[in-house]
């Protein structure tokens, strides 16, 4: 018998994670008190007029197909937020609209990669990255960011790590799962290097508007004309307007590349779901003072987190200038027990400590870096309080 499923399903990874989640996800079902790290997603509900806008195209019966490439109005709403975001300047027909921000990476890939084009992809890394890129025919090549740089590459690094196969870089700043957010100087280093290699730049900035610290992010394609010709920036609204469920990502590319990746999802999705586009159109059309206050609370509960880690002998935070993600180095304590079961690596650790505490995080190695849990604090400041005193208890256990 032939294979029943294609070759190319082979190449992906099983999630090494997925037998934590089920059972923290059955844990809650029992009725278990669980605190949970582990969730990618904001913990507010999305704002009431984003929610009207919705009810308004619901009643005016905006229920049919739209271009494939989204409304025109929402296009036109997306150039107008690269302009006065990031200075710059889109025409609507380099604007995709596609079914959150994860398919816009995986159009990407898609429309620039043929079998055997090397990726680089910062390591650490989200875990969706490598998968993708392998599906759709490319490798993976992983450059390690070191710790005492809070995660990020020199531009030096990258430069050594292109080989005539390379093809594009992967660039996500702010950074998930790290929390990484890399300076004007920084990112205009990185490009030139870009520029002299002729690599594309998927440039995911869909953690923009969580910044923290005074950081500011600064987009790649701004560096200069060629850079922007070299680049596909990709951005949504799951997490500045809480807007997961709604499945709206965007990305703006060269008119050459937009035309490729429109063309393909014609025939693969077609449109985005209307309804969610309308609502999208108000999201980025209001003022930003909702996003003000949620970044508000997420830097205080970010600076919790790391106040009561710093209490915890044996772990290390590095700390994030954006997203709403903490690194918990977590290595030095490999080798010890916890109640008789050996701990010697992220998936092991994430394991007792579920077990033993209720606590759910996500083990590094899901992210390329095995000595490290990642933390998220999208969920209330009691529940990270309560949460790191369960963690702070479970080590204390450990020998």
């Amino acid at each position: 018998m032939k294979n029943r499923v294609a070759q190319r399903m082979s190449s992906l990874s099983p999630s090494l994670t997925l037998a934590i989640s089920a059972k923290a996800k059955a844990m809650k079902q029992a009725g278990e008190n669980v605190v949970s790290f582990s969730v990618g997603e904001p913990d507010f509900n999305t704002p009431a007029h984003i929610i009207e806008a919705a009810k308004t195209a619901l009643d005016n019966g905006h229920t049919k197909y739209t271009p494939s490439s989204g409304l025109l109005p929402l296009r036109k709403a997306i150039c107008e937020k690269f302009k006065k975001d990031n200075g710059l300047e889109y025409d609507p027909s380099q604007i995709i609209v596609s079914n959150g921000a994860k398919h816009s990476i995986f159009n990407v890939c898609y429309a620039l990669l043929d079998e055997g084009d090397e990726v680089i992809i910062p390591e650490p890394y989200w875990l969706t990255y490598p998968e993708v890129v392998k599906v759709c025919g490319g490798v993976p090549k992983y450059l390690s960011c070191k710790k005492e740089n809070k995660y990020k590459f020199s531009a030096e690094e990258l430069k050594a790590a292109i080989t005539p196969k390379t093809k594009m870089l992967i660039f996500n700043s702010p950074s998930n799962p790290t929390g990484a957010v890399y300076s004007e100087e920084e990112v205009r280093a990185i490009a030139k290097v870009c520029e002299e290699a002729e690599i594309f730049v998927l440039a995911d900035e869909i953690y923009e508007k969580l910044c923290y610290n005074g950081v500011q992010p600064f987009s790649i394609a701004k560096c200069s004309a060629k850079m922007k010709e070299l680049t596909v920036t990709v951005n949504g609204v799951s997490k500045t307007y809480a807007m997961t469920g709604w499945r709206i990502g965007y990305l703006a590319a060269p008119k050459d590349v937009a035309e490729a990746i429109d063309s393909f999802q014609s025939h693969a999705t077609s449109n985005a779901s209307s309804i969610s586009q309308y609502a999208t159109i108000e999201a980025l059309n209001a003022p930003e003072e909702e996003i003000a206050e949620m970044v508000k609370v997420f830097d205080r509960r970010r600076e919790t987190l790391l106040q009561l880690i710093a209490e915890i002998d044996g772990v290390q935070a590095i700390e994030p200038d954006g997203a709403f993600y903490v690194m918990l180095v977590v290595s030095e304590l490999y080798g010890k027990t916890y109640r008789g079961k050996a701990i010697t690596n992220s998936i092991e650790f994430a394991d007792a400590l579920l077990d033993g505490e209720k606590v759910a995080t996500v083990p590094g190695v899901s992210f390329g870096a095995d000595d490290c849990l990642r933390l998220s604090y999208s969920l209330s400041e009691a529940d990270i309080k309560e949460g790191l005193t369960r963690i702070k208890r479970f080590v204390s256990e450990l020998i």
